[in-house]
């Protein structure tokens, strides 16, 4: 099939959600952006611009689209990642992207896809203007709805590859484009109880491994969840939630394993370590009441959060250019993660900003607003278009 180059923003972004890039790094299948990615590399060929793919594991690969003008000037980063939610139980049609009363409708329109094609068709229209002093470069980056994967590879290996490193990266969420400079991290992690399987006509014979989990739940809110206290002025209360469990195999049986996933969202400033431990020593008491109550923690992942502290002159820039557009300029918090924590961590100052209300993301009937999503394109139009001193401390 011939390449079709999209006549304007609306069009690549309606190309864009038409791939279903569904995260399934839970069933074991790693990847899924893959046709996006290539179909995004061969638009940016066609209209002039440099593309690398920066391997992860396997065939996978971050897509980095690039524009130098100057070897001397600054680079400026832009990241927007290619994967989405679910599409269980949506009531717009996932792939379509429908345009109807003055938005456009389908996954991945507003999470976020929306700021992906935003970024790209900003770069285009710079570059045609000539009116760029400063190098940019987009990252389309993968894995970001379950484990970051992409980001971290970027952060950890791929950055320090590169023959320059920038200033800043400007992460593409849906912020209503109020400047995002703090957001929480998390420590997630699994809880397994074991028992014995037994036929369920005679449960003495075997333990029931739901039970106790059922005991692990109790005394995990009652006596961990209300010491979760630390807050912070932009995101508020920490937080430590149960959302998952999984046990048992068949009616007839004494379950022998049960689990539950638990969240236990960081707030900036606040340390991942003692977490585990914590948790671990409230429920000592109940494993030392009970020998045979076997209880294993696996499966941890930890993601940090975003600190206002590692941005500040990165947010002092973004937001002079808001405010010359006219837009509000007072630095926010948001509860949720992004890629910008782990780009802070791999040594990049990191803010959040772009088109589209969060409370959109992740619904039945998901939209991004085609006003806000052209005035996003203006708003990364004007921060490509500062003068490289304008970036450079």
């Amino acid at each position: 099939m011939s390449l079709v180059i999209p006549a304007d923003s609306v069009q690549l972004l309606q190309r864009m959600i038409s791939f279903n890039t569904v995260n399934r790094l839970a069933e074991g299948i790693l990847f899924v952006e893959g046709q996006l990615a290539q179909y995004l590399e061969q638009v940016a060929q066609a209209w002039g611009f440099k593309t690398d793919r920066l391997a992860v594991t396997g065939d996978a690969y971050n897509l980095l689209i690039s524009h130098e003008v100057n070897a001397q000037a600054p680079w400026l980063l832009f990241d927007s990642h290619m994967d989405t939610v679910g599409v269980e139980g949506m009531t717009v049609p996932p792939f379509a992207g429908l345009v109807k009363d003055g938005k456009i409708w389908g996954r991945g329109s507003c999470d976020t896809k929306g700021t992906g094609a935003a970024m790209l068709w900003a770069l285009r229209n710079a570059v045609q203007s000539e009116q760029l002093s400063t190098n940019i470069a987009i990252l389309f980056s993968i894995e970001e709805e379950v484990a970051k994967t992409g980001v971290n590879a970027f952060a950890q290996k791929q950055l320090s590859q590169l023959p320059w490193k920038p200033v800043g990266v400007v992460v593409g969420e849906p912020t209503q484009l109020q400047l995002v400079i703090a957001h929480n991290g998390y420590v997630r992690w699994t809880i397994r109880t074991n028992g014995q399987a037994a036929h369920s006509s005679d449960p003495s014979q075997g333990r029931s491994a739901i039970s106790a989990m059922a005991r692990v739940i109790t005394a995990i809110e009652r006596d961990y969840v209300p010491t979760v206290t630390t807050t912070h002025p932009l995101v508020g209360k920490a937080q430590c939630s149960i959302n998952v469990i999984q046990g048992g195999s068949q009616i007839n049986v004494i379950p022998e394993s049960c689990e539950v996933l638990v969240d236990r969202r960081l707030v900036p400033g606040e340390d991942a370590t003692p977490v585990l431990p914590a948790v671990k020593s409230v429920l000592q008491p109940l494993c030392e009441s009970d020998p045979q109550l076997d209880v294993e923690h696996v499966e941890v992942r930890i993601d940090p959060p975003l600190s206002p502290d590692s941005n500040h002159l990165l947010a002092d820039r973004v937001g002079q250019v808001l405010t010359n557009l006219g837009f509000s300029v007072e630095p926010v918090g948001v509860k949720y993660g992004t890629n910008a924590s782990n780009h802070t961590a791999g040594g990049l100052p990191a803010v959040v900003l772009g088109p589209g209300d969060i409370a959109q993301a992740h619904r039945a009937d998901e939209h991004l607003d085609l006003d806000q999503f052209k005035q996003g394109i203006n708003v990364y139009q004007a921060l490509m278009r500062q003068p490289a001193c304008f970036w450079e401390a």
